[in-house]
């Protein structure tokens, strides 16, 4: 075997990258790991120091058993990295009760018995004062949802995957990639790999490196915010106050944090669907936050938090690579049985990172996996 020869490449070592290439590693296969950036860069989909993570999935039951392997392996590189990256919070779906943040939550936590519990308006208001609820608002209160931290989480697992012996370059993107019934080969800049596999873990570059797919992605600009709250900061500790999602009118929501310490101080809260769609490619995002996007959010939290609308801190944007039914793609490409994929997803991905390494290395090195990823299969949009 020549010392450019693996078992498997990964390229792209973000969050499904990152713990696919920790996967493989431990478990004994020689892995190439490609990233175009730094480690837990802030160029793609996975930085701005919290992810929520939560159980009661409002975009399909079926999501709720991936989410629960996730918690027990995001506990297992917790202890290989001897690390703290999850903190449960509890967390908050509000909204009207037609509304899907609520009744797509309580429709997965009835159906997998999850712990939650329902809450009207004022009792809402009595717990957290903070939330200025409408008569018809509700919430589901979960209390194991929590965040986590992607940037250490990432790191995490890229620290694991080379002390089990896999091979990390960075600033090292790929030119192109082939495959044959043989094996699989990589260009970069510096050099050529083979392997036997290869897996794509590209996010927001995906709809170049896998342009013969024809997949209907769509890139989309995200804005994060964080501010510095009116009243006592401590309020806002993660012992006391929830990660929460709030559909405030049908099909549009923001959601946010609490308080977690350090740079850059204050709560983080965002759009998660956006005032104005922002379409781009890794290449061509526009990294300024503008007066009137600052507004918009500032008007949303005077009306639903008025608390948190104090001193804004910082900003910072990420991209969604978004797929028409907002569901990920995972598998194995049409055309090569020795390619695995896994983007986009959708801007509800992170969380699953742990579980989706899991899935990919199966799919790798056995051909197939015990988790249910029917969902996710690519022939629902490849031509």
């Amino acid at each position: 075997m020549s010392s450019n020869s693996y078992d498997v490449i990964v390229v792209g070592l973000g969050a499904m990258g990152s713990a696919t290439a920790y996967e493989l590693a431990q478990r004994g296969s020689r892995v190439l790991g490609l990233e175009r950036f730094t480690p837990a860069h802030s160029f793609g989909s996975s930085h701005g120091r919290s992810r929520i993570i939560r159980q009661a999935y409002m975009e399909h039951p079926d999501y709720v058993p991936l989410v629960l392997r996730a918690y027990e392996l995001w506990e297992k590189i917790e202890r290989d990295a001897q690390q703290h990256l999850l903190t449960r919070t509890g967390g908050l779906m509000l909204g009207p009760s037609d509304s899907q943040v609520v009744a797509g939550s309580l429709e997965s936590a009835k159906t997998y018995q999850l712990a939650h519990e329902m809450l009207d308006s004022a009792e809402i208001r009595r717990r957290y004062p903070m939330f200025h609820t409408k008569p018809d608002t509700i919430g589901l209160y979960a209390p194991n949802d929590g965040f986590l931290v992607p940037e250490a989480c990432i790191q995490a697992y890229l620290s694991q995957a080379e002390r089990y012996g896999a091979e990390l370059h960075y600033q090292e993107p790929i030119v192109e990639w082939k495959a044959n019934e043989h094996g699989v080969e990589v260009r970069t800049e510096r050099g050529q790999y083979q392997a036997e596999k290869l897996v794509l873990t590209v996010g927001a570059w995906a709809p170049q490196l896998l342009q013969d797919l024809g997949l209907p992605l769509q890139v989309e600009r995200r804005v994060l915010y964080w501010f510095q709250p009116l009243e006592d900061i401590s309020a806002f500790a993660p012992e006391r106050f929830p990660i929460y999602i709030w559909e405030y009118a049908p099909g549009e929501d923001f959601y946010g944090f609490p308080a977690q310490g350090g740079e850059p101080g204050g709560l983080k809260v965002a759009f998660h669907t956006p005032i104005r769609q922002s379409v781009c490619t890794p290449e061509t995002i526009d990294r300024t936050v503008y007066p009137e996007e600052i507004a918009a959010m500032r008007a949303l939290l005077a009306e639903f938090m008025p608390s948190l609308n104090g001193e804004l801190l910082s900003t910072a944007t990420c991209m969604y690579t978004l797929t028409p039914d907002q569901h990920f793609v995972i598998g194995k490409h049409p055309q090569y049985e020795r390619v695995v994929l896994a983007s986009p997803c959708s801007g509800h991905g992170f969380k699953f990172a742990s579980v989706i390494g899991e899935i990919l290395a199966d799919l790798a090195r056995d051909g197939t996996t015990r988790q249910p990823i029917e969902l996710f299969n690519i022939e629902r949009f490849a031509r």
